[in-house]
């Protein structure tokens, strides 16, 4: 990224809030709500940013070091682009822009079952950086097919969401009449024609369908995908079924949306390979506690078994450091990357992950740290 970009748009929420002005209304409400009175929001920032250091001082230079073995691969920093669905709504050509991102900047990207852009077209395009995440599919047949052609486009992680048990009721997209596909009327198009870039992206790219799941319906239609969605994916993933998806995935398997201790302990003993501390970025219930406030209790109850990574709440470098510090192996981003994509297009995803990483960076040059692991130290009491 230049230096005149960084100094106009330095942080996420500058993204924010250039990308508010770039997507149509109804699109922009899918991405920035979350449900209820979006407390579980407001509680995950709050409480990211009660997570205070004590710098140390006077330790000469410093060159802090941020690459991360996670999996028998180095990433470039223990940051990812985590999975969001309807990702060419919020910004045409999404997926194959984060899969590029992710593969330049060797950090992960995790396609969601629900994006739109199929794994075959973005497995290549992420070379060897692409997870794959699964809701999972009411139909055994449609899950082992999922997970071949994730396999086979060469995607290396599998991330299984568990913190969907049903839709949530996400009043503010309800009042803000989100539907897929979209109601097509005058309060649609006036939206849509006051954001030019947007329309001339899915000019380039074709307007947004769940390209993954079209194999399995009669019909290609948005409605009909999303029909299939609504019907045959989610309320169905127990320990019994985690053991089937173990079972047949042959690769490392992450267990997303985790927040309780017990709940962590039992998918390591089924057979999981990491947990992904989470609350959905708030999106599911509004009285959850924050994510990264369920981090330690998950951390003391699991002993080090595996890697604990984190997301929901993530806005900059030094809430990245804030996690690790309090014991992630890994931190993911979704909201923080849309927003770069609706801010700058394409340009975005790297211009999101430059500030998340530079601000961890000097997050740890203040604090006095060379490595990661030192982060914790420097916690306030």
């Amino acid at each position: 990224m230049t230096k005149n970009l960084m100094d106009d748009l330095p942080a996420i929420s500058d993204l924010e809030t250039r990308a508010e002005k770039r997507i149509p209304g109804f699109a922009w409400e899918y991405l920035a709500s979350g449900t209820g009175a979006e407390q579980a929001l407001v509680r995950n920032a709050e409480a990211l940013a009660d997570v205070r250091f004590v710098p140390q001082l006077l330790k000469g230079p410093l060159v802090p070091r941020v690459e991360t073995d996670l999996f028998g691969i180095t990433y470039s920093a223990p940051i990812g682009i985590a999975p969001v669905g309807l990702t060419g709504l919020l910004w045409p050509g999404a997926d194959a822009a984060l899969a590029t991102t992710a593969a330049s900047q060797r950090i992960p990207f995790v396609l969601s079952t629900v994006g739109t852009e199929r794994p075959e077209v973005v497995g290549p395009l992420a070379d060897g950086m692409g997870w794959f995440q699964l809701y999972p599919p009411r139909d055994e047949l449609v899950r082992h097919d999922l997970l071949d052609r994730a396999a086979s486009s060469g995607f290396t992680t599998l991330v299984v969401t568990a913190d969907v048990p049903a839709p949530s009721r996400r009043e503010r997209q309800r009042k803000a009449r989100v539907r897929v596909p979209p109601v097509i009327g005058p309060r649609l198009l006036v939206q849509t024609v006051t954001r030019p870039s947007w329309v001339l992206a899915v000019l380039r790219h074709g307007l947004p369908r769940f390209r993954t799941l079209e194999k399995y319906v009669d019909s290609t239609t948005l409605a009909n995908t999303a029909g299939f969605v609504g019907a045959n994916l989610g309320g169905t993933l127990s320990f019994d079924y985690l053991a089937e998806v173990r079972a047949q995935w042959d690769g490392p398997l992450v267990v997303k949306g985790i927040l309780d201790p017990d709940d962590a302990q039992r998918c390591i003993d089924t057979g999981a390979d990491a947990i992904q501390v989470s609350n959905h970025g708030g999106r599911q219930l509004d009285a959850s506690i924050a994510a990264i406030d369920a981090l330690p209790a998950i951390l003391e109850r699991v002993g080090g078994a595996v890697p604990i990574l984190f997301d929901s709440g993530i806005r900059s470098g030094l809430d990245v450091a804030r996690a690790i510090a309090l014991g992630a192996s890994f931190v993911f981003c979704g909201r923080a990357f849309m927003f770069g994509l609706g801010a700058l297009g394409h340009a975005g995803a790297e211009h999101a992950l430059e500030i998340l990483r530079d601000g961890l960076v000097n997050t740890m040059a203040q604090t006095g740290c060379e490595d990661l692991d030192q982060l914790a130290e420097r916690l306030a009491p």
